[in-house]
């Protein structure tokens, strides 16, 4: 990976950016995956906004618009995509048809979602997987997923649930890999890559954001290992289940 002259910390095998991706992406030289769940674009009009859960506005830096979908976030997941060639990208399902067609489409099934559309209630999510899926030929795997889970941290306004997380990560990519999100937010795929042992890249516009994904991946490097080097599962041994 390049060197770079921009705020980042390294914290075991995850190298976390503080900045604009569209600046910073230009700069890495090797990504085997990208597993991002980006802003989607829908601003005010979510339908699920409550005084409750008022605290999904709090993007500092950034207008969960959809121009801004369109001009900057689709653009910076288009290039990160360049960069691996292979990705699995959560995406509102209002907007999911704005990005470039993928290889295959998935979902995340939640059936005690609370969102509203103009057809009623929502309980799926989109989601887009570019490229070859890197376990072809070795084993099978769905391409959805189901969840009751909770978000893994309420401080950052959309954190997706750990275990979501990690089954996109195992999607795309196998033991030792290199994986990148360019909306690392408050940095669940950072952890979900340490309890899987691949390797991060992540890139975070907003400083508060950024300094809780920090403290959430160091967390989840001290936590104590059964195996400093783990055996590989199955379909990493290129063996059938």
């Amino acid at each position: 990976m390049s060197v770079v002259p921009f705020d980042f910390e390294q914290i075991g095998d995850c190298t976390l950016y503080l900045g604009d991706c569209m600046d910073i992406l230009p700069t890495l030289a090797e990504v085997d995956a990208v597993v991002t769940d980006p802003p989607y674009g829908l601003g005010e009009a979510t339908g699920t906004i409550s005084k409750k859960r008022s605290h999904k506005r709090e993007y500092e830096s950034f207008d969960d618009s959809h121009e801004n979908l369109i001009n900057k976030i689709i653009p910076a997941f288009e290039t990160a995509l360049r960069i691996a060639g292979r990705a699995v990208v959560t995406t509102g399902g209002k907007h999911a048809f704005d990005y470039p067609k993928p290889t295959t489409l998935g979902c995340i099934y939640q059936p005690a979602g609370c969102g509203m559309t103009e057809w009623g209630r929502l309980t799926t999510q989109p989601v887009l997987f570019y490229g070859r899926d890197p376990l072809i030929g070795k084993t099978i795997k769905n391409i959805s997923y189901t969840t009751t889970e909770r978000a893994s941290d309420d401080r950052h306004p959309c954190a997706k649930p750990t275990g979501v997380t990690e089954w996109m990560v195992d999607r795309a990519s196998v033991y030792g890999e290199i994986v990148l999100d360019p909306f690392m937010g408050s940095g669940t795929t950072g952890v979900a890559c340490v309890n899987l042992g691949r390797k991060f890249i992540g890139i975070e516009i907003e400083r508060k954001y950024f300094d809780i994904a920090c403290q959430r991946i160091q967390d989840a490097v001290n936590q104590p290992r059964l195996f400093d080097d783990p055996m590989p599962k199955p379909e990493q041994a290129g063996m059938s289940l």
